[in-house]
Parts: structure tokens; sequence; C-alpha cells
């Protein structure tokens, strides 16, 4: 199946960028859309309910007004993520909110609702929901998603637990619609991995943590440069939901990232954005284990444009390769 026209002709790279917990705000969205990939941000980042309306008033505003003074080099879409989970109880209001705009994408997550989808393709909508293994994937597109987001292994915050090449392979067997992979990408090269493996368009996040309009502390931007992937701990004690955080900030809490006890899942709370849910990822900080390729904090902009240099020089590294592969067989069969 062929990407819906939004997607396939509005991006000017093949990546979604990941909706981040209190960090995604109206000017990091409006700068990732700017230069071309998808901006997105939870609904729940803005608070009161009064400053979603607010976002995402700003948000379709701005945009419109760059397209309109540069039609040549249109906006790329912004997506909304939505929490369908019992314990948000923001969801409905939220929700109407989204529709009033317009919302061209709704991600959402922890949860597959069918009068969710409903209600956003009911004004020509795209919902794509994010999903850790194979049976999840197959609920979310029974209850009427479009597409899918797959959190594999190594993706920031809340994670899954396979492999980006078993997650996909699987998926890829009987649902031949829109795919997002995420997962430790974070450079040009790994969009296109994530392209070859089947997925259509590479979901980051990490990356853009360390950007100047990310609303993230410095120190959380600098230790994601000074860091690795050997500095991810992966545990469920913060939210009940297992993920991914920076070891630093772990320490830096005063707690023994490689002792941490388990966490009881009925504790998630994320309905208001309780007290305890916020601290957890003010204070203890979620990223991906593709850190290894972040060496700096550039703009959103910078940041896509050196993606997308990346991204067309591994397209023609990978060519060559296969060309020489063809060659070496060719010469093989002619001797």
């Amino acid at each position: 199946m062929a990407l819906p026209p939004i997607l396939r002709d509005r991006l000017r790279l093949p990546v979604i960028a990941s909706p981040l917990f209190i960090i995604s705000n109206p000017a990091l969205v409006i700068a990732q859309c700017k230069a071309g990939v998808v901006g997105a941000f939870p609904s729940l980042n803005a608070r009161p309910l009064s400053q979603l309306d607010e976002w995402l008033a700003q948000i379709t505003e701005e945009l419109a007004a760059w397209d309109r003074d540069h039609p040549d080099q249109l906006s790329a879409p912004f997506a909304v993520n939505q929490i369908v989970h019992k314990t948000n109880n923001r969801l409905e209001q939220d929700l109407e909110l989204c529709v009033k705009y317009k919302a061209p994408l709704v991600i959402t997550s922890l949860g597959a609702r069918e009068d969710v989808n409903q209600a956003i393709h009911a004004y020509g909508g795209i919902t794509l929901h994010d999903v850790i293994t194979g049976a999840f994937a197959h609920k979310a597109i029974e209850k009427g998603a479009d597409g899918l987001v797959l959190v594999a292994a190594g993706a920031g915050g809340h994670a899954g637990a396979l492999s980006p090449f078993a997650l996909v392979q699987e998926v890829r067997q009987w649902f031949d619609g829109p795919v997002a992979l995420s997962g430790s990408i974070a450079s040009g090269s790994s969009i296109l991995a994530a392209q070859a493996m089947g997925a259509d368009l590479a979901y980051m996040g990490s990356a853009f943590i360390a950007t100047k309009e990310a609303n993230a502390p410095q120190a959380y931007k600098d230790m994601i440069v000074d860091s690795t992937a050997e500095d991810i701990v992966y545990s469920n004690l913060f939210t009940g939901i297992h993920g991914n955080y920076l070891r630093p900030s772990i320490v830096k809490a005063g707690m023994d990232p490689d002792h941490l006890p388990d966490s009881d899942p009925s504790a998630m709370n994320f309905g208001s954005g309780g007290n305890q849910e916020a601290k957890a990822w003010r204070d203890i900080w979620g990223c991906g284990q593709g850190i290894g390729a972040i060496h700096d904090v550039p703009s959103a902009a910078d940041l896509v444009a050196r993606l997308t240099d990346e991204y067309r020089a591994a397209q023609g590294a990978l060519a060559a390769k296969v060309a020489l592969t063809e060659g070496d067989r060719l010469a093989s069969v002619t001797q």
C-alpha cells in the first residue's frame, strides 16, 4: 500500500519526530515541520487543557503562513499523540480539540480504541498506533488504525524488547499499510536502514531532545551528547512500563541503576500528569540507544539538514555496493 499523500508528498526526509513527554512544544514541532519532517507532541504536554487549544491554533496558523510564503517548500504535517489509556481522563476533551483543528496525524499509545480512530477519520485525518509486539499490532489494525509505529528495542522512553528486524518482518507478513520504525535511529544511514528492513518511515526522538528548540534542560542535552549506548538502562520502575533511561540521571537521583526494583504496572497514571509521573520524566531522563551518533546540540532545522545529507550519502553508498555486487556476479557467470 502506498503512503497517504500527506506523508508521501510533504516530507523531505522520511521521518516522524516522536512526541516527547514534557520536551515537545510548539517551537520544536513548528521547526520540525518547516524542516520537512513530521513534528509531534503529546497532548498532555499542554497543561491546562486550554493551553492545548492555544498550541494547536499556534501550530496550524504558523504552518499555514509558512506554506503561503514557501509554496515550493511546503511544511510537513504535524501529529498529536493521544494516550488511549483508561487513566487518561483528558482523552475525550483532547480528542475534541484534535477534531476542531483537524490535526493531520494522530498517534495513539497504550491502548487502541475504535471510536478514537473514527473521530479522526471523520475529518480525513490519519491515525498511527504505536506497538511493541505483533499481537498489539493486529489489535490496532482491527480497531481501525491506518498505520503502525513499531517501537523496538533500543527506543527512547517507553520501549519494547523485540529486535527491529524481528518486529518489522513479522508485521510485514500481513500488513502492507504505513509503518514507522522506532529504536536507536539517530543518523541518516539508520533512516535508510529502517526503510531497507521494510518500514516506510523512521521514528526518531532522542536526537531531537538535543536540539535548541527542545524544552529540555541544558544538562539533559549535554548528557545525551556525552553518553553512549552503554549509558542506557531499561527499567519499568519509573512509570510502570519498561523504558530506556540515561544512567547518569538515575545516579544523580540517588539510585543504583544496576539494582533497580521492578514496579507495579497498575501504578501507571497518565490522566493529568500526576506529580509522580511528571517527576519521573523531569528527573529521570529518557533516551534511546542510538545516542552514540549525537555529538552536538544544533537547531532542529540543522539536524534535519544533516540527517538528509547522511541519508543521501547512504543511498549512494548502498547503490555503489549493489552495483559492485552485481558486477561481481555477472563476472563470475561469464567466466
